[in-house]
């Protein structure tokens, strides 16, 4: 125990009398490095110094030898500018002589002129006198005064340029005349040839294919109620003869006629034929007819590339689709129109919207005129003004059967174009719209009478047939109306033959079982 304490004792001590040793030495230490580290640090900022000098030695010398080196370009472009001053003041120089000598060139040339001119002065006078004299010896001889004789060659030269001018007048006009005709027939023969199209005269029959024989009796029905139903409906004659499997409809109306098609059609193909079938299918081809109207409208419309219409109007002309002019149909005769007025526009550098507008619209008054007043052009007038129409449009229209005057080149083209539709070869039967008009002026005396419903001239117009309102017209009115309708149409009408007027009442009584 003893020995180790001397140890532990030992061993403190030894420590104690290190540590301060340890510290001198480590402080001597230190210091030498810290002498070293200053010294080293002297001999680099020392060598830093001196590498400094030397830089700024050189970057002088460089500077100087830059300066040296930008004045030598200096003088030698110095130089040079001198050397074309020079040159320039020497052509400087030339140029100012040139201008002196031309100067006194110039003033001797005025003096020249200045000699001549004195010269022509002294001659004038001279000449003056001799004029004088000369014209005192004419007045003498001619024993004429000055204006005497002045009037009378100015009398003689106006009768001269008279004479001249009156023929060079003739001359032009005959030239722009023929020069005039000549290009309207080339823009007139272009414009047929670009515009080509087939015509095919309307007839007023349709006729309809029927599977077999067997459905013509089906068609007439018992005791023939069946076509009396469909003729009353429409107004069309059914004809049924020998023809084999095929049924005509006769109608002056194209739009009757295509209704009563389209009913027997259906009837055809339902299979179930009789008075109340029939009224149904009547109805549905009526509204067929009206779509297919609209149709036609908008393939028009599109066709002949006119924009922006009412959708009435659009209407009203695929209705022409169903009216014809002189065997015309009246839809194809306003859509070659509107063409052909295009046509001729773009060849004389008119506006062609104006003229296609125009001749698309310039018969739209025969959509309307079986149900209005006045004629077709008075009716498309006031239909285009009640659509707010462009008042060119409308004077183009109201224009082209010469009614008014013409305010634009486009209304005369329109004006053109309708003529040169109707006379083409085929396009029109003078003798199909003269029965027709017939037909309807048939018509039109059986609905002026009151109590008539519906009338619906038929047999190639041989019969007028009037469905009476059975409220109005009693068993006993129905004799005295129909002989009032045939004087009235001896009165008014002149045809072959007779015509029959047959008077129909029919009172229905209609209930429901439920």
């Amino acid at each position: 125990m003893s020995g180790t304490l001397i140890a532990v004792v030992t061993f403190l001590i030894s420590v104690a009398v290190s540590l301060p040793l340890g510290m001198v030495i480590r402080k001597k230490t230190a210091e030498s490095k810290i002498k070293g580290a200053e010294s080293e640090a002297a001999r680099i900022l020392t060598n830093a110094q001196k590498e400094a000098e030397n830089a700024k030695k050189e970057e002088v010398l460089k500077a100087k030898e830059e300066i040296l080196k930008s004045r030598n370009e200096l003088d030698k472009e110095i130089k040079e500018r001198r050397s074309e001053v020079g040159l320039q003041e020497k052509r400087i120089i030339q140029k100012e002589e040139n201008l002196e000598r031309r100067s006194e060139a110039i003033e001797r040339k005025e003096k020249d002129l200045e000699r001549r001119y004195q010269a022509n002065e002294e001659r004038a006078k001279d000449l003056e006198y001799i004029y004088e004299e000369q014209t005192k010896k004419l007045e003498e001889i001619s024993r004429l005064s000055k204006e005497e004789a002045k009037v009378m060659l100015l009398e003689q030269l106006d009768r001269k340029l008279s004479d001249e001018k009156a023929l060079l007048i003739r001359e032009s006009d005959s030239k722009a005349k023929e020069n005039a005709a000549k290009n309207a027939r080339e823009i007139i023969g272009y414009a047929i040839a670009k515009c080509a199209a087939d015509h095919t005269s309307e007839t007023t029959v349709s006729v309809v294919s029927l599977p077999n024989d067997d459905m013509k009796g089906r068609i007439i029905g018992r005791e023939g109620r069946n076509i009396k139903t469909l003729e009353t409906l429409t107004g069309i004659d059914l004809i049924i003869d020998d023809t084999p499997e095929a049924v005509i409809l006769s109608g002056f109306d194209p739009l009757r006629r295509e209704v009563a098609k389209i009913a027997l059609e259906k009837l055809i193909e339902d299979g179930r034929i009789h008075p109340a079938k029939i009224e149904e299918m009547v109805e549905k081809a009526k509204e067929e007819v009206e779509n297919i109207i609209k149709q036609e409208g908008e393939r028009a419309v599109l066709e002949t590339g006119v924009h922006g219409l009412h959708p009435d109007l659009v209407k009203l002309i695929g209705k022409l689709k169903y009216r014809t002019s002189y065997g015309q149909n009246v839809l194809n005769h306003s859509i070659e129109v509107s063409n052909l007025a295009r046509i001729m526009a773009e060849e004389l550098g008119l506006d062609p919207k104006i003229a296609r507008r125009a001749g698309l619209l310039h018969d739209i008054g025969k959509a309307l005129d079986h149900d209005m007043e006045g004629t077709h052009v008075e009716i498309g007038v006031d239909v285009l003004r009640k659509y707010k129409e462009n008042e060119i449009i409308i004077n183009a229209v109201e224009a082209h059967h010469g009614d008014v005057e013409p305010k634009t080149i486009e209304a005369v083209l329109v004006q053109a174009a309708d003529a040169i539709s109707a006379s083409r070869p085929g396009a029109r039967r003078e003798t199909l719209e003269t029965y027709i008009k017939r037909l309807e002026k048939l018509e039109e005396i059986a609905d002026s009478f009151e109590g008539v419903d519906k009338s619906f001239a038929i047999q190639a117009g041989r019969e007028v047939r009037l469905i009476v309102k059975p409220d109005r017209i009693s068993d006993s009115q129905m004799v005295i109306l129909a002989r009032e309708v045939a004087e009235k149409i001896e009165s008014e009408m002149e045809y072959p033959g007779q015509i029959k007027v047959n008077v129909i009442r029919e009172t229905r009584a209609i209930e429901y079982a439920k």
